[in-house]
């Protein structure tokens, strides 16, 4: 009976961070309290390796079919933007476009609310899917692609809910205040998880360079959201996420090639 309770409660956790992270479907069809995707949080590691590997999947089927490689990464990370309902890349340009306006705390939480997108927020979103995008396409052959990016998916939101529980919500509502703080023990299970899946997927060296440069990613946008705005929003975490997947993708285009 525990053991039935217990694979119940990671089955709801699941679907809680399918439903945050993702538009596909979850099947809870329940409402959520204050802390259950603080609960769930643990689950973001797995949720992003469904979601890397659907996307990646999509940049097989497309090399498989004749395309070009870069023209292949695109429409990959086409893919993963339907899938998330671009919530991350939403979160990257907010961020730019507020930390852009200069130093006033305010103005930058204000700014970071506003639907509208500026400079900034275009430049970053240019700059993400360029880089990416280039970062995929230089990864020899399909498999290597389909694995680098369903890594960097796993492993940037499994370092999310260290994000989360290391800073306070940025406002007094909105997503960083509702989605309640999840414990030490559940952000350090998420990055664990993040860890195990990008070493299942990765050379030992490729994997151990993308841990170390997107744990430099999520502490930079750490610091820099704490400094800046007081610190964490949802446009925070997304704009985390973003960062530590570049990281990821930097260090196994640089990595992988040496391997083979």
């Amino acid at each position: 009976m525990i053991q039935a309770i217990s694979i119940s409660s990671h089955v709801r956790d699941f679907r809680t961070a399918l439903e945050f992270l993702t538009r596909l479907p979850a099947g809870s069809g329940r409402h959520h309290e204050k802390n259950d995707l603080a609960l769930a949080s643990w689950a973001f590691a797995p949720v992003g390796l469904l979601v890397g590997g659907i996307a990646g999947a999509a940049i097989w089927a497309a090399s498989g079919a004749g395309l070009h490689p870069l023209a292949a990464a695109l429409i990959g990370l086409g893919v993963q933007a339907l899938i998330t309902g671009a919530l991350h890349e939403d979160g990257l340009a907010d961020m730019a476009d507020g930390l852009g306006a200069g130093p006033d705390r305010s103005r930058a939480l204000e700014i970071m609310r506003d639907s509208r997108i500026g400079t900034y927020g275009v430049l970053a979103l240019l700059f993400s899917v360029g880089i990416r995008a280039a970062l995929i396409a230089g990864v020899p052959g399909p498999g290597w692609a389909w694995a680098s990016l369903a890594a960097a998916a796993a492993l940037s939101r499994g370092f999310l809910p260290a994000l989360i529980y290391a800073l306070p919500p940025a406002r007094p509502d909105g997503l960083g205040q509702g989605a309640g703080r999840p414990t030490g023990r559940l952000a350090m299970t998420a990055a664990v998880l993040g860890v195990v899946i990008i070493y299942a997927l990765l050379p030992a060296m490729a994997a151990t360079g993308a841990i170390l440069l997107a744990g430099m990613a999520v502490v930079t946008i750490g610091v820099l959201a704490h400094r800046r705005l007081g610190g964490q929003t949802g446009d925070v975490l997304g704009a985390a996420q973003q960062c530590c997947e570049v990281a990821v993708l930097v260090a196994t285009a640089a990595w992988i090639g040496d391997y083979l």
